[in-house]
């Protein structure tokens, strides 16, 4: 069944709750400083049966100028106002700022009350009705049904029924596919029950027995109860008002504004990225870093205001701004928001939020801008590449990409199947499904194909760059799965190749000019003459009378190109002489179980400065394992 919120709004005094329980039945003023007083100071709550069958529940704001944050807080979720005007006052300052605020908030279905119509005479009425007609042109109530009613004689009431009816049959039915979020606007203790909460679930759908987190606190529990309209049930979803049991949650440690949502679904942030739009009808400009009250689902949060291409927002202006937040909260894109004055205390502007969970931005930059202006109004595959782009190499995963474009997991999935199909962004995690964007591989080719290259030119005898000196030049890439993946997906195009711990470009090929060449040639002489007593660096040079920079180069070209094995730090061997070795010595362990030092000393004919070593060498090579004083072949070969 649809599932509607119908909500007041006007100035102090003017009938807004002697008229919902009117229509209900239900006194909605339950403290007994508001029966004292005489006003409504905290959010009401009522239900209405309606003649088509709709049920919908109603929302009973304050209307006095000190209470507008509970205002606000009672106007999330609203589908439909009802803007409350007293036919003895007409339009007061409370009925223009709820107005405001109502479309800073994005109502847009909605219809004006006139009420107290028993204290005035026709004439007097016609006029206040054309006044109020006045004060709707421009507004989301333009053309709106003006109704008018008396609480207290009961006449208007059938009348005013029948057009909300007429309101909630024509409304769109709410999704509930998208994320859980139920903003929460009372928490109590129930004896014998425990903490309780309320709110209206804005979107998704929950059941009971689920597990929950309160943001931005990361407390979580499971639900044991749920409750709509004072009556148990086992789901709720989008549009009703909500109430929810917790088992082990102190009350204290949930306050009004935090928000209910399934556990690691929201990024808590204290930082937002809005389009704001400054009211007209204020007085002044703001300035950049103003101070404000940020008022934004059924939170209040001092912030600053950042300008990031103006010093100033002048009146009816509308700029890129980053709200700087005293406190994290967790928002979804498109949430609408509210922002107000300190002293005197007025509502100031409001819109939408682009980025729930940006980057601190610095002013005046043109990238910064120009992102920005792309988050306004993207189609939905357009935002999704969008965040994967500006993720770069910290990567997006799928639950993040449903805060930060608030689709839903289906249209979501679908655009991403598609992005990937396209080869605009590449999949890099699996089990969470993290993502980056082709350009950002790009990015990454072009850098690592110029360090690799250079490498090459400044070490033309080296097979290629050592894989953790290529890793410390991206420092960006935050994992080391990342940086792997992206070298593994550069080696499947075959763009550059690994060989052990060694990196190189495709077309890389060692070199040697004509006197290297022959330098090559002599030292390669003396370790095959050698054999399993090869000469010391220091003596190498010596022999062949070579100069000792340029031997070392040539000797590790060697190296890499496996024609010497380096067994210690300056002592080499021929790779024939070691694969004859090791060929002798399998065969020598799989006839005997096990070899000692002596007997390996023998089998080599070298003295013990070579023994060691070498043993060394097959026990890091995994040929052999040492037990105690001997060494028993690893694995069969």
């Amino acid at each position: 069944m649809k599932q509607i919120i119908l909500g007041t709004a006007g100035h102090i005094d003017h009938g807004k709750t002697s008229l919902v329980k009117a229509i209900s039945g239900t006194d909605t003023d339950r403290l007994i400083e508001e029966k004292r007083r005489g006003i409504t100071i905290e959010l009401g709550f009522a239900a209405i049966d309606l003649p088509s069958g709709l049920h919908i529940g109603v929302v009973d704001v304050p209307g006095h100028e000190k209470f507008v944050k509970n205002m606000v807080a009672g106007a999330t979720g609203i589908d439909v106002v009802a803007m409350i005007i007293a036919a003895d006052e007409g339009v007061m300052p409370q009925t223009r700022e709820h107005m405001e605020i109502c479309s800073l908030l994005g109502i847009r279905h909605g219809f004006v009350v006139l009420t107290k119509i028993d204290m005035v005479d026709a004439e007097w009425l016609e006029l206040v009705r054309e006044d109020v007609a006045d004060f709707m042109t421009g507004t989301f109530l333009e053309d709106s049904p003006i109704v008018p009613v008396s609480s207290a004689t009961g006449e208007g009431i059938p009348e005013m029924i029948a057009v909300l009816d007429d309101y909630c049959q024509a409304l769109p039915e709410r999704s509930s596919a998208g994320l859980f979020r139920l903003p929460i606007d009372r928490v109590f203790s129930m004896k014998g029950f425990g903490t309780v909460i309320t709110g209206t679930l804005i979107s998704g759908k929950i059941k009971n027995g689920e597990p929950v987190m309160i943001y931005p606190t990361g407390i979580t529990s499971k639900i044991r109860g749920l409750q709509v309209h004072d009556k148990t049930v086992e789901e709720s979803e989008a549009g009703l008002r909500t109430a929810v049991n917790f088992q082990g949650i102190d009350r204290h440690t949930v306050t009004r504004g935090d928000v209910l949502a399934r556990p690691g679904t929201l990024i808590p942030s204290y930082m937002l990225d809005v389009h704001l739009q400054l009211l007209e009808s204020n007085e002044r400009p703001i300035k950049n870093r103003a101070r404000v009250r940020l008022h934004i689902g059924t939170s209040q949060m001092p912030c600053n205001v950042i300008l990031l291409d103006r010093e100033k927002l002048e009146p009816g202006d509308s700029a890129p701004v980053q709200l700087r937040l005293e406190g994290p909260l967790a928002c979804v894109r498109d949430d609408r928001f509210v922002i107000r004055s300190y002293s005197p205390v007025r509502t100031l502007g409001g819109g939408g939020i682009l980025n729930p969970s940006p980057p601190k931005h610095k002013r005046f930059r043109k990238d910064v801008l120009a992102r920005m202006a792309r988050l306004i109004e993207p189609a939905p595959e357009a935002l999704a590449a969008l965040h994967i782009e500006i993720a770069a190499f910290t990567e997006v995963s799928f639950k993040e990409l449903m805060v930060l474009t608030n689709l839903t997991e289906k249209a979501l999935d679908g655009i991403l199947q598609k992005l990937m199909t396209e080869k605009t962004v590449i999949q890099t995690e699996r089990s969470e499904r993290r993502f980056i964007h082709a350009d950002t591989f790009a990015a990454f080719k072009a850098a690592a194909a110029g360090l690799l290259a250079r490498y090459h030119q400044k070490n033309p005898l080296k097979g290629g760059m050592p894989k953790g000196e290529l890793r410390s030049k991206f420092p960006d890439v935050k994992t080391d799965r990342l940086f792997n993946q992206l070298l593994g997906i550069m080696i499947k195009e075959g763009e550059i190749i690994q060989v052990e711990d060694s990196i190189r470009l495709a077309g890389h090929k060692v070199t040697l000019q004509t006197d290297m060449t022959a330098l090559k040639d002599k030292i390669m002489d003396q370790y095959t003459a050698a054999g399993l007593q090869p000469p010391t660096f220091k003596d190498l040079c010596s022999g062949i009378q070579s100069d000792p920079t340029e031997t070392r180069k040539v000797l590790m070209h060697l190296v890499d190109d496996a024609q010497l094995v380096r067994v210690k730090e300056d002592l080499f061997f021929s790779k024939a002489a070691i694969e004859d070795l090791k060929g002798r010595l399998v065969d020598f362990l799989t006839k005997n179980e096990d070899i000692n030092t002596s007997q390996f000393k023998d089998l080599t004919g070298t003295s013990r400065k070579y023994t060691i070593p070498l043993l060394e060498y097959f026990d890091g090579a995994s040929i052999t394992l040492r037990v105690g004083d001997v060494r028993k072949l690893r694995r069969k070969l």
